[in-house]
C-alpha cells in the first residue's frame, strides 16, 4: 500500500528516533515537504514524576529549532504547547492513542486549516501513536530512574552499565550532610511526624545541592552524599559546595523556627565539604545491584562530618576545598579522623 510519505515515515522509521525533540523536527519537516502550511508544532508527553507531571517540545518551522518546556502539578496537559503555538497561529490539536491525557500533538498553521489538511493532521496523529508510545516508554524509564538515581547514575543506568566491573572516576567536591541525634527523635515520635521531618531536611538539602549545580547521588537514612563534579575548575566546583552548605544552613534555619512555633524540637545537622576523587560504580550481588560512592574521599567527608558535632559546627570544611577557594573560612586546626591515616585541616565558613 502506497502511503503518503509522513505516513510512510510514521510507519517505517519513526520509531527509531532517539528522542522527542528529534521526533518533532523530523515530524515537522516532512509535514512541510507534504505541503501543509505550518508554523509551529507542540509534542507533549506525561511525565511520571513527584515534580514535573509533562514536558512539552516546542518546534518553529521557520528555524527548524526545538525547545523544552516543563508543566507541573495542577497544570493541564499540553498547555504549554498551546500557549506557545497561540503566536504563531491558528491551532489544532489532537490526544494520541488509546489512553488520552499522556500525549498530545498540536500544530499552529501560517493560516487557519482547511477541512482536508485537519483531516491530514488527524491522520498524522492515528499514525504517530506507535511511535510516540516508544518514545513515551523511554521518557517515563528515564524519569523514573532519574527520581531514584540521580541523573548521572541514571544516565548510566540506561547506557547499560548494569555489571559490578563498571564505574568512573569522579574529581568533585564532596558534601555529606547527615542529621543529628535523629535515632533518639524518631523512637519518641510519630512515624508520621518523623517522615515529614526527614522529608522537610531532605527539601533543603537536595534543593541547595541542585541550586548551585551539585547533584544527589544517595540518600542514606538521614544522611544524603552529594557531588559537585569538577566541569570548569575545581574553584567553582568547591565553591559550589560551600554556597549549598550556606544555604541548607540558612533553610534549615528557617525550618527549626517553624517546627518551634508548632511546639516540635529543632532538627541539629552537620554538613562535611571535602575535595578528592571517588568512585562511582556498581557492587552489590550478582543479581542486585546498587550505585554508590566509594573511596578515601568518601570515608573522609564522611568521618568529617562526624566531628561537627564535638566542634560545635554544622558545617565543616576540609583542607583540600579550602586550598581551592579565596571564599572567607575560618581555620578549626587539625584533628585525627577515625581510620584516616593524615590528620584533616578542618575550616568552617565564617
Amino acid at each position: 500500500m502506497d502511503l503518503p510519505a509522513p505516513l510512510a515515515w510514521l510507519v517505517d522509521e519513526a520509531g527509531t528516533s532517539p528522542s522527542p525533540e528529534r521526533f518533532l523536527a523530523d515530524l515537522g519537516g516532512h509535514l512541510l515537504a507534504a505541503g501543509l502550511p505550518l508554523a509551529g508544532s507542540a509534542l507533549t508527553l506525561a511525565a511520571p514524576h513527584p515534580i514535573i507531571t509533562q514536558h512539552t517540545w516546542l518546534w518553529r518551522a521557520e528555524t527548524g529549532a526545538v525547545t523544552e518546556a516543563l508543566g507541573f502539578a495542577g497544570t493541564e496537559l499540553g498547555q504549554a504547547g498551546r500557549d506557545w503555538l497561540a503566536d504563531l497561529g491558528p491551532i489544532y490539536e489532537e490526544t494520541i492513542g488509546i489512553a488520552p491525557g499522556n500525549s498530545v500533538l498540536a500544530w499552529a498553521g501560517t493560516r487557519p486549516f482547511s477541512i482536508s489538511e485537519a483531516e491530514n493532521l488527524r491522520e498524522i496523529a492515528r499514525f504517530a501513536a506507535a511511535p510516540l508510545a516508544g518514545l513515551a516508554a523511554r521518557a517515563t524509564l528515564s524519569t523514573l530512574l532519574e527520581a531514584y538515581l540521580g541523573r548521572r547514575s541514571a544516565a548510566r543506568v540506561q547506557a547499560g552499565a548494569l555489571s559490578r566491573n563498571s564505574g568512573e572516576t569522579i574529581r568533585a567536591a564532596l558534601l555529606c550532610a547527615d542529621l543529628r541525634d535523629f535515632t533518639a527523635l524518631s523512637e519518641a515520635t510519630e512515624p508520621s511526624v518523623v517522615i515529614a521531618a526527614l522529608d522537610a531536611w531532605f527539601d533543603r538539602v537536595a534543593g541547595a545541592v541542585h541550586a548551585f549545580g551539585g547533584e544527589v547521588l544517595k540518600f542514606m537514612g538521614d544522611g544524603v552524599l552529594a557531588i559537585f563534579p569538577v566541569n570548569g575548575t575545581a574553584t567553582e566546583a568547591c565553591e559550589a559546595a560551600i554556597r549549598a552548605a550556606t544555604a541548607i544552613r540558612a533553610g534549615m534555619a528557617h525550618l527549626d523556627g517553624t517546627r518551634t512555633s508548632q511546639g516540635l524540637p529543632p532538627l541539629p545537622f552537620g554538613v562535611a565539604l571535602h575535595f578528592g576523587d571517588m568512585l562511582w560504580g556498581n557492587i552489590g550481588a550478582a543479581d542486585r545491584l546498587d550505585f554508590t560512592a566509594i573511596g578515601p574521599a568518601v570515608n573522609l567527608v564522611s568521618r568529617l562530618e562526624g566531628l561537627c558535632k564535638p566542634l560545635g559546627q554544622n558545617i565543616l570544611v576540609s583542607g583540600s576545598v579550602a586550598a581551592e577557594t579565596t571564599m572567607p573560612l575560618l581555620a578549626l586546626g587539625d584533628y585525627e579522623l577515625r581510620g584516616i591515616a593524615e590528620p584533616c585541616v578542618v575550616f568552617t565558613p565564617s
